[in-house]
């Protein structure tokens, strides 16, 4: 269930940092962020579905780390990021 082009590309203009930014940690992590809540939805209706619970787990992990380094690189973009997406730490 990959996110919708349209979404992906929306997600990604809200959260460059440059005209062509679509690698940046901050949009990795959005779009990562809007991954979690669709597969998070698929689980709450799904509840045996462990393949999908493993893959939301590693993209967990993976915005986990990539929140860690922004967080080691600028303290300021860290807290403004997680405020803007929502995400509780």
């Amino acid at each position: 269930m990959p996110l919708e082009a349209a979404r992906q590309r929306a997600i990604i203009a809200d959260n460059a940092r440059a005209a062509n930014d679509s690698g940046s940690p901050e949009v990795q992590i959005a779009l990562f962020t809007a991954r979690i809540e669709q597969l998070t939805g698929h689980l709450k209706t799904h509840a045996k579905d462990h393949h999908s619970r493993r893959g939301l787990l590693r993209l967990v992990g993976k915005r986990r780390r990539l929140l860690d380094y922004i967080h080691s690189r600028d303290f300021n973009r860290y807290k403004s990021l997680i405020d803007k997406l929502g995400i509780r730490r």
